[in-house]
């Protein structure tokens, strides 16, 4: 007779990047969605939607404070991307597990925080990088671990997406929407975090250069148009990425590359994109499938066949976050907090780099609790909260962008909330 498991009670906040999540959740028989949190009517109504075609019993939250006192051992973090170390600690400090959006805080002081918080509340903490788990980036980390092209040497990643016809329904017209302000390397973890996942490695040195803000502008956004990583990788090897940046491109590119000392590896540039897999490894023979092949995902359900999002990705970090919480040998695969600031750090501190005339910054390791001190009241980003003596003066290096609240007025119309 098989032992009934509980089911883990989880709840979301952020309903619009987080719907997919309850979709997750509400189907996942390991899981129960108790709640889920928003301020926006408009995102909340969608996952009302949702919970009635499932017949499922949930209570909807516009209140954060409100919405931790209910009854749950485990909270989904998907609301603004700058915002999740703060939220990630009240959790954790209130005894929940955490599972967090993409990117995992905004300056060092909250890394230190995030890090400490999970350390001494002994909560899980996951990270949800969905590029991670990509049919073509977990085929080449199994390829890497299984020795398929010998010591790391390079990697390169890119995240190049036109996000202009889309900014008024993600940004909503906000002049300070994070999307408007963050510098172009902030939101770097679907560049970084595949190669970090692949490679086993962690950067450790970063050197950082933008272009210029010409269409960004246009629609409101006051950062760079894109930029570039430059990283020495732990074990002595090289990393160069693109974060997210707006360069005119159709389909967006989602791309990854390893070269070892006995070969190398890369997803497809174009067509099949991180579905495909292309493989060179020296000396070997040449069978078709040792070129060019679709790989498929190594856990495969009927659930996950049925999840969609960011090419079937979105299921996994929902999955593995569970497996880590019950103890399964699955959750091995679940993103850790500390490798979770290797993926982010090197977007934060690339623009510290930049500002500094690309000088190159060291990545601190905050596994090393001696480290921490030195970082733990550097609040240093672009967010207008923080705004003033010690902070950046301007999202970009270049100087001030002025864009008129014409932009933003318009944009409100054409996304009403």
């Amino acid at each position: 007779m098989k032992r009934k498991v509980k089911k883990i009670r989880v709840g979301v906040f952020g309903a619009r990047r987080g719907a997919t999540m309850v979709s997750v959740m509400l189907q996942h028989p390991e899981a129960e969605l108790s709640a889920i949190c928003d301020y926006s009517k408009k995102s909340m109504q969608h996952c009302a939607e949702l919970i009635k075609k499932h017949n499922a019993r949930v209570v909807l939250y516009s209140d954060f404070d409100k919405f931790l006192e209910h009854d749950l051992d485990a909270i989904v973090l998907a609301n603004f991307a700058n915002e999740h170390a703060p939220y990630a600690v009240r959790a954790l400090n209130s005894g929940r597990h955490v599972t967090s959006e993409v990117i995992a805080c905004q300056n060092l002081a909250e890394a230190v925080a995030l890090v400490e918080a999970v350390e001494k509340s002994r909560k899980v903490y996951t990270f949800a990088e969905n590029y991670c788990y990509f049919k073509g980036t977990l085929e080449m980390q199994r390829l890497y671990q299984a020795g398929e092209i010998g010591q790391f040497l390079h990697a390169e990643g890119e995240y190049v997406h036109d996000c202009e016809s889309i900014w008024p329904n993600i940004t909503g017209g906000e002049r300070n929407h994070w999307r408007n302000f963050c510098p172009a390397t902030f939101y770097c973890t679907h560049s970084i975090g595949p190669i970090v996942t692949i490679t086993g490695t962690r950067p450790t040195r970063v050197t950082g250069y933008e272009t210029p803000n010409v269409v960004k502008r246009r629609f409101g956004c006051r950062s760079a148009d894109g930029s570039v990583l430059l990283c020495q990788m732990s074990n002595g090897g090289t990393m160069k990425v693109l974060p997210w940046a707006n360069f005119k491109r159709h389909p967006e590119a989602i791309w990854y590359a390893v070269y070892g000392t006995t070969g190398m590896m890369e997803t497809d540039r174009w067509n099949d994109c991180y579905n495909r897999v292309h493989l060179f490894r020296e000396n070997h023979p040449r069978y078709q499938r040792d070129l060019s092949y679709m790989p498929d995902f190594p856990v495969s359900t009927e659930l996950s066949r049925r999840i969609g999002g960011h090419g079937g990705s979105d299921f996994y970090t929902m999955h593995y976050f569970l497996q880590r919480i019950l103890g399964r040998p699955e959750g091995k695969h679940a993103i850790d907090v500390y490798q979770a600031l290797d993926m982010t750090l090197p977007g934060l501190l690339g623009y510290r780099s930049i500002v500094n005339g690309n000088m190159a910054i060291e990545i601190p390791d905050f596994r090393d609790k001696k480290i921490r001190d030195q970082y733990r009241h550097d609040t240093w980003c672009c967010d207008p909260k923080l705004a003033g003596p010690g902070q950046p003066k301007y999202n970009w290096s270049g100087g001030e962008v002025k864009v008129p609240d014409s932009v933003y007025r318009k944009q409100k119309k054409q996304c009403p909330r």
